[in-house]
């Protein structure tokens, strides 16, 4: 069995549901609404006795729904380090990605980072794709990790090495030692190595970096690739200070497969913050459901209050599991819908969102226009 997979155990006993939630093997299961509610008013009892910010943001009464609980905008860990736990028990500082402005900043105690491993070793399970046996090569589209390098996204991308076994591991983003950048003839010639070996490869990161890999292999008159049909693609992190060269997502699914060989079952992408870290990842019908161990609320743009499915507004992602800050409910800036689980298909029994706001995002488009825009529509 994959360690990952093993048990986690929460800090303290007054964490019992939240215990019970997070043991919750199926990593696509809200039937037990009940369970939720209790372990999510739980997490507020721990972090209002720990933490005087988030003691000052609930009223101490027990949420009756989840469309009750309070949430902190993702912005606000952007200027304020907040704990409920002392530094010493910090296992992990991360910062979030983001190319311009103040980075958000988090901190993982161990039953957090723990947890968070967790979840994502069983929806990987789920998805079938951890190998104990057959090794891989490794491409990995983010920061190369230095000791100095404490963005989320390279503690990440470390991580997804531990679901098969390595043989080699290549990074997009090359530590020069004045900085990262992106090498795309190396990331090339590895790709050729790979493809020469015959074993399976696993490419994960931001999807820029490899959707500008394949146009240089174009541009170059490099031959399609066959990559080991057992190969992965595993984007995340969006496409940061490149909005204006995004691709839509089929667009560039359909490049992956054409160049490398891989299919587009096995082309998934991700979403995911350093302010909120519950792994979201698309099913087989490339759709991001919200996992067990999360709910997700979308919000009016104008007023705040929640909407029904099919409904554009911001995202709210709520979980119980994290111990070390108030990060248990997080608004992000993000515009999104809800959609029910039968919209989908893929067998996944909760509801799954589409982000809308980062599709329209550019260097001259931001998120708040997106907003504006929204909000107009609305008038």
């Amino acid at each position: 069995m994959n360690p990952h997979l093993g048990p986690a155990t929460v800090p303290d006993p007054s964490l019992s549901a939240v215990q019970a939630l997070c043991d919750i093997v199926a990593p696509y299961d809200h039937t037990d609404e009940t369970l939720f509610l209790e372990a999510m008013n739980e997490s507020n009892r721990w972090h209002a006795q720990r933490n005087e910010f988030f003691r000052s943001l609930w009223n101490g009464k027990p949420l009756k729904d989840i469309t009750e609980q309070p949430y902190v905008h993702a912005n606000f860990f952007k200027m304020h380090e907040v704990l409920s736990v002392p530094r010493d028990e910090v296992v992990v500082h991360a910062t979030s990605s983001g190319t311009t402005g103040q980075k958000s900043q988090m901190f993982w105690d161990a039953w957090t980072l723990r947890a968070g491993k967790r979840m994502v070793a069983r929806i990987y399970d789920h998805n079938g794709f951890i190998d104990d046996t057959e090794p891989v090569h490794y491409l990995i589209n983010l920061n190369q990790p230095m000791p100095s390098v404490k963005l989320g996204s390279s503690f990440t991308g470390q991580f997804m090495t531990d679901f098969a076994p390595v043989r080699s591991v290549d990074y997009g983003l090359a530590h020069t030692g004045a900085g990262h950048e992106f090498d795309a003839f190396g990331s090339i010639r590895a790709l050729q190595r790979f493809a020469d070996s015959g074993l399976p490869v696993r490419i994960f990161g931001f999807p820029a970096f490899l959707s500008f890999t394949i146009d240089r292999m174009r541009a170059m008159g490099v031959e399609p690739l066959r990559l080991n049909e057992r190969s992965l693609v595993w984007f995340g992190g969006g496409w940061k200070g490149n909005a204006d060269k995004q691709i839509g997502k089929e667009e560039l699914r359909a490049k992956v497969t054409e160049m490398l060989g891989i299919p587009d079952v096995r082309i998934r992408d991700s979403y995911g913050s350093v302010e909120h870290s519950v792994p979201y990842v698309e099913c087989a019908h490339h759709n991001l459901h919200v996992p067990t161990w999360s709910r997700a609320i979308v919000r009016d743009v104008r007023t705040l209050e929640p909407l029904p499915h099919g409904e554009s507004g911001y995202i709210q992602f709520v979980s119980p599991y994290i111990t070390s800050a108030p990060a248990q409910s997080v608004l992000m800036g993000d515009l999104a819908a809800l959609h029910a689980p039968e919209e989908c298909g893929c067998g996944n029994e909760t509801p799954w969102f589409e982000i809308l706001g980062r599709a329209g995002v550019s260097r001259n488009r931001s998120c708040a226009i997106a907003a504006a825009e929204l909000l107009k529509d609305k008038a």
